[in-house]
């Protein structure tokens, strides 16, 4: 078998199938791929992912790009822990109802939070605009205060029920992005802050190994807000 992850650690989704595959003991060949020094631009990765984006995995020969169905695939072929993605078809159910739901329902606005606070003034070299800005805080809030009410609020430890999923796992990764930004989701909503610690606990040591570049850059941020 022969197993290849195309991913790169400043991606959300990438670092969930990193830490999915490393917790489920699979053997894999990490394919780095280095967004900031535009490697998913080359003509060699364009072959791999036809959108240049990460993750894409190639497994024997069969490429499969975007998160959700490469997680689905990897639950068929028996290669990550079946109490991750429940082969049970209702407790899958549940677990797939917040795939479904996170695209637009929690990632679309943390991304774009992010982008517009920390990506765009390093790409670009210029300060947001502060209405625009404004809006896009309001929606990540709202779509913030969403998950902590409906899907940690709802009576159960984890999203899809009393047992952790990857549906977990890649909403821990989405809302460590939003650290970057100046912003952690843990300090205003308690059943997030609580259902988070959980969820890191978990999945470390490889929590923790994924997150290496990630909280880099936070306490960086932090020892600099810290001197002013």
């Amino acid at each position: 078998m022969s197993l290849k992850l195309y991913y790169d650690l400043m991606s959300q989704p990438s670092r969930a199938l990193y830490i999915l595959l490393k917790t489920s003991k699979c053997n894999f060949e990490q394919k780095a791929i280095d967004l900031r020094k535009g490697e998913h631009y080359l003509e060699e990765y364009k072959a791999i992912n036809r959108f240049q984006l990460v993750p894409a995995i190639d497994h024997n020969g069969f490429i499969l790009t975007e998160s959700v169905a490469i997680i689905k695939y990897l639950a068929r072929e028996n290669l990550i822990l079946e109490s991750l993605y429940p082969k049970d078809s209702k407790l899958q159910a549940r677990v797939d109802e917040y795939l479904e739901w996170q695209h637009i329902g929690l990632r679309l606005h943390c991304a774009m939070y992010f982008r517009q606070k920390y990506m765009d003034p390093i790409l670009f070299g210029h300060t947001p605009d502060p209405k625009t800005l404004e809006g896009y805080f309001k929606r990540m809030e709202k779509a913030l205060e969403n998950f902590d009410t409906k899907w940690l609020g709802n009576g159960t430890e984890y999203i899809a029920g009393n047992s952790i999923t990857v549906a977990d796992l890649l909403a821990a990764c989405e809302l460590e992005q939003t650290k970057m930004a100046y912003y952690n989701p843990a300090d205003n909503f308690s059943n997030i802050a609580k259902w988070w610690k959980k969820v890191r606990e978990h999945f470390n040591p490889y929590y923790d190994e994924a997150h290496v570049i990630v909280n880099k850059i936070i306490n960086k941020q932090a020892k600099l807000k810290a001197k002013i």
